[in-house]
């Protein structure tokens, strides 16, 4: 079974307004004391099964984690690992603290400078902000009966030839998210300005009915993640069960990665890790986007727990992913076993 069935699609969202959360004051988004650490004050994020990762379901629990031995719960978040995680609550964990963004965030992501946060609200609408919860501006509301989920910044920086290309770079500034309307998945995209949503349709220059190489499935995908320097993203399709990379910063490519779900591109494009089932457990895999090399590496071979949602760090030498006792970290290269950071559940993102 694979893990976004078990977690449920991206249309299963259930929606939770929280009272009372704290904002730390101590310890706002942009301390600069890696040690510090407070206990999260949010609600906890749903059971699998019960609601999208990085949300809440009403009748939820009162924590946001797990105790850690002696009690107390565990943070793990700092200035130092730019480690954020977002519970579908009021609060997200950062920075050794918890900060009160005054609405539901689901499924925060960070802008490419760190200076903007991306986050689908209690609503459904999409939403940015500054780290500390302020500036809210609306992109774009969501239309009755549909549902948004998991927004990644999509940018581009520079053209193949290292250079910006001109026309090429000022189309790549946008929120790539997923969207569930009457049991269809498909990607959307709207300008970081805002504007009206644009359904995104994956396609190949390579692919017709000419040479015989199919197009990408059109329908179904979902849980795009942004990477690399020329608005490349990875995402995965339902009902294939499959992770693709897209890239059309000069023409229309789409490649099959292989099986699996919610799949991170690395902060370079160089590489894509993603979520399999093996033996009970699902495990995080990597391999190069370079089509030619197709050889996959299990990071996680013991694994005796869940590794669900990863996320790269900035300087692409670690991951972050979801457990069902909080959120580890391990090396990007799988040379280490994960080791468990924080207690909180819910969705870990790093701020650049």
């Amino acid at each position: 079974m694979s893990v976004r069935n078990r977690f449920g699609t991206a249309a299963a969202i259930a929606l939770m307004t929280t009272a009372g959360a704290l904002l730390l004051s101590a310890c706002g988004p942009d301390n600069s004391d890696p040690g510090s650490t407070a206990a999260p004050s949010a609600p906890g994020s749903a059971a699998p099964g019960t609601a999208a990762p990085g949300t809440a379901a009403p009748g939820g629990g009162s924590h946001s984690g797990s105790p850690a031995p002696g009690g107390k719960e565990v943070n793990g978040t700092s200035a130092a690992n730019h480690l954020t995680i977002s519970t579908g609550t009021r609060t997200v964990a950062m920075n050794g603290a918890t900060v009160d963004f005054g609405t539901v965030v689901r499924d925060l992501a960070w802008s490419p400078d760190g200076k903007k946060a991306v986050f689908v609200n209690g609503d459904g609408d999409l939403l940015t902000a500054n780290p500390d919860g302020s500036g809210k501006a609306v992109l774009a509301k969501a239309p009755s009966g549909e549902a948004w989920s998991h927004p990644t910044w999509q940018h581009a920086s520079k053209g193949p030839s290292g250079n910006a290309v001109p026309g090429e770079t000022e189309r790549f500034n946008n929120i790539v998210f997923a969207s569930s309307k009457g049991g269809v998945l498909q990607l959307e995209a709207v300008p970081v300005k805002g504007g009206t949503p644009q359904v995104l349709t994956p396609s190949s220059s390579e692919g017709g009915t000419d040479n015989g190489i199919p197009q990408p499935p059109k329908t179904g995908n979902t849980w795009a993640y942004a990477g690399g320097q020329q608005g490349s993203i990875a995402y995965a399709n339902t009902p294939t069960n499959e992770v693709y990379v897209y890239d059309d910063y000069i023409r229309p490519n789409t490649h099959d990665i292989g099986k699996g779900s919610q799949p991170a591109l690395s902060p370079d494009g160089g590489h894509v890790v993603f979520v399999r089932s093996v033996d009970g457990h699902d495990h995080l895999f990597s391999r190069s986007t370079d089509y030619e090399q197709k050889t996959e590496k299990d990071l996680t071979p013991s694994a005796t727990t869940d590794y669900t949602e990863p996320a790269w760090s900035p300087d692409g030498k670690t991951l972050a992913a979801r457990t069902p006792d909080g959120v580890s970290t391990l090396p990007a290269d799988g040379s280490a076993a994960p080791t468990q950071v924080s207690t909180i559940k819910g969705l870990p993102s790093y701020r650049p």
